[in-house]
C-alpha cells in the first residue's frame, strides 16, 4: 500500500472516529436534557401538592411546611423516604445545568481511550458517585430538619426566633461566597480532571465532584433551606446562582456578587425580623 493511500485510510478513521464522538456527545446531551425536563416537571407536580396541603402558621410570623413531619397518616420513615426522593429530584433539576459541563470535560478526557458503550458505563458511574454524595446530604437535612420542627412546634419561643435566625444564616452565607474556601471549592468543581478508564476511577471521581459540590454550594443551599425549600422562586434563584459562578469565565467575581447581593437580602429579612418582633 502506497504512502498516499495509507494516508487518505487514516484520514478516513480519524474522521469516522471524530464524527462517532459527536454523535455519543450529542446523545449524551439529548439524554440530560430529558432527565432535566422530567426533574423539572416532577418538581413542580411536588410543589403543587405540597401546596394544596398547605402550611402551618407558626409564632413569630412565618409558616412552617408540612414537609418536614408526617402528615396524613404518614410514619416518620415514609415522611424521610418521601424528602429524601422529592430532594433527589428536585436536586437534579437544580444542579444538571452546572454538573453536565463537568461529565462532558469528563468524557472528553477518557474519551480517546475507551469505546462509545463504555463511555456512557462509565458516565453513569461518575453520576452515581454524585447522587450518593447528594442523597447522603438529603438524608441529613431531613434529620435535622425534622428536629428542628418538633422542637419549634414544642417550644413557642424558638419558633418566634426563626425568622431572626433565618436572616442570620442568609448574612453567614452570603459572608461565606467572599472567603478563599469558597473560592478554593469553586476551582475544584471547574477543573478538567487526569483520570483512568476504569469504573473505579469513574466512583471515585464521581463522589470526588459530589463533595466538592456540595461544599461549593453550602451557602447557597442553606439560603435555600431557610428561606423555604418548596418556593420556586427562591430554586430557580438559586440555580441561576449555582450555574452562573460554575460556568462564567470569572466564577470567583461572580460568587462574590452573588454574596453582595445575599448580604442585601439578609439585611432586608433581618429588618423585617426585628420589626415583626
Amino acid at each position: 500500500m502506497s504512502p498516499l493511500v495509507r494516508a487518505v485510510c487514516a484520514s478516513g478513521q480519524q474522521f469516522a472516529t471524530w464524527r462517532a464522538a459527536r454523535t455519543s456527545q450529542r446523545v449524551f446531551v439529548g439524554v440530560c436534557a430529558l432527565v432535566f425536563a422530567a426533574s423539572v416537571a416532577a418538581t413542580l407536580a411536588h410543589n403543587a401538592s405540597m401546596s394544596a396541603m398547605g402550611t402551618l402558621p407558626m409564632p413569630g410570623g412565618w409558616s412552617m411546611s408540612t414537609l418536614w413531619m408526617p402528615t396524613c397518616g404518614r410514619t416518620w420513615a415514609r415522611a424521610a423516604v418521601s424528602f429524601i426522593g422529592m430532594w433527589i429530584v428536585m436536586m437534579a433539576a437544580m444542579m444538571l445545568p452546572s454538573l453536565l459541563p463537568a461529565l462532558l470535560r469528563y468524557r472528553d478526557a477518557i474519551g480517546s481511550r475507551t469505546g462509545a458503550g463504555r463511555l456512557a458505563l462509565l458516565t453513569m458511574f461518575v453520576s452515581g458517585g454524585y447522587t450518593v454524595v447528594w442523597t447522603a446530604l438529603g438524608a441529613g437535612v431531613f434529620a435535622l430538619g425534622a428536629s428542628l420542627a418538633a422542637l419549634e412546634l414544642r417550644w413557642p419561643a424558638l419558633a418566634r426566633s426563626v425568622p431572626l435566625a433565618a436572616s442570620i444564616v442568609v448574612l453567614l452565607a452570603g459572608a461565606l461566597q467572599f472567603s478563599t474556601w469558597k473560592a478554593r471549592r469553586l476551582a475544584c468543581c471547574r477543573a478538567t480532571p487526569s483520570l483512568a478508564a476504569d469504573a473505579a476511577s469513574a466512583r471515585r471521581y464521581g463522589l470526588r465532584i459530589g463533595i466538592d459540590c456540595v461544599g461549593c454550594c453550602a451557602g447557597l443551599t442553606a439560603i435555600l433551606l431557610v428561606v423555604g425549600i418548596m418556593d420556586l422562586r427562591s430554586m430557580a434563584a438559586v440555580t441561576v446562582a449555582i450555574t452562573a459562578e460554575r460556568l462564567a469565565p470569572d466564577g470567583a467575581r461572580v460568587a462574590r456578587a452573588i454574596g453582595a447581593i445575599a448580604v442585601g437580602a439578609a439585611g432586608w429579612l433581618l429588618a423585617q425580623a426585628v420589626s415583626a418582633g
